[in-house]
């Protein structure tokens, strides 16, 4: 619980600002909404989509490639048309994306709210998953970062307790439009007998087989923590039954067995 605890926790602080995006730092893209306006010139405000080829047409200057520029670059490039093309002598460039898609994240797997999300900025692993509101209960604690990049596309698995644990919160892992995040589903195993509860279970990690137990509710009125046993496949997919002790580690998969009491 307090790993998870401290999970959410740096999440919301995520959410709610911790690492603001600065709106010169989005990169513009195709199908990029922009909405363009110049000091002094409202005959010139504009709001128009970014094409396929990367580029605008704006009033005057014709087509303005903005294609993979930031905000704040796009802004001086229009202004620049502007002036060398002899409208206007000291311009003064305003833009703002309405509509973001060229630069946005897919979301994944066992999140709150998976999705596709922007990227305003420069944007990490944790803070993408608090805009999917964070790993559901089934969520595992483990990523899965898919990226491309000069047309070679890379998988990285990142243990999100760790880096929360390391409190390496801001660490870069360079995301783009396109990459992809998936949560995978925590793993299970089983429990079985005489117990309250018998089922599977999220397995935690370093889980016994005495806190297996207290997943099943505890033993029933016939139960014995005496001859416990272990359901586990081995390398082959062989099953092999283990004597299992109160502090045996649980594997994922394995089903645990309750006697029930010879007294």
């Amino acid at each position: 619980m307090m790993k998870r605890l401290v999970l959410w926790m740096t999440m919301a602080l995520l959410a709610s600002g911790f690492n603001p995006a600065r709106a010169g730092e989005i990169l513009l893209g195709a199908g990029d909404v922009l909405k363009v306006s110049v000091y002094g010139n409202p005959d010139l405000a504009t709001e128009v989509r970014v094409s396929e080829n990367g580029s605008i047409t704006f009033p005057l200057i014709g087509q303005v490639a903005l294609g993979g520029l930031t905000t704040a670059a796009a802004e001086q490039k229009i202004a620049a048309a502007l002036e060398t093309g002899g409208f206007l002598k000291k311009a003064q460039v305003n833009l703002l994306v309405t509509v973001l898609t060229s630069q946005q994240v897919s979301v994944l797997g066992q999140v709150n709210r998976p999705g596709r999300y922007p990227i305003d900025g420069q944007r990490g692993l944790m803070d993408m998953l608090a805009q999917a509101g964070g790993i559901s209960t089934d969520g595992g604690d483990t990523a899965v970062l898919i990226r491309t990049r000069d047309g070679k596309t890379t998988k990285e698995l990142v243990d999100v307790i760790d880096l929360v644990r390391s409190a390496n919160v801001t660490r870069e892992l360079s995301l783009a439009g396109g990459d992809v995040i998936y949560v995978e589903r925590a793993p299970r195993a089983y429990i079985y007998g005489e117990v309250q509860r018998p089922g599977p279970f999220k397995l935690e990690r370093s889980m016994t087989v005495l806190q297996a137990l207290s997943t099943g509710g505890g033993l029933s009125a016939r139960g014995t923590e005496r001859g416990m046993r272990i359901k586990r496949r081995d390398v082959n997919g062989k099953i092999q039954i283990i004597e299992a002790k109160q502090d045996d580690l649980v594997q994922v998969d394995d089903v645990v067995y309750v006697q029930e009491s010879l007294f």
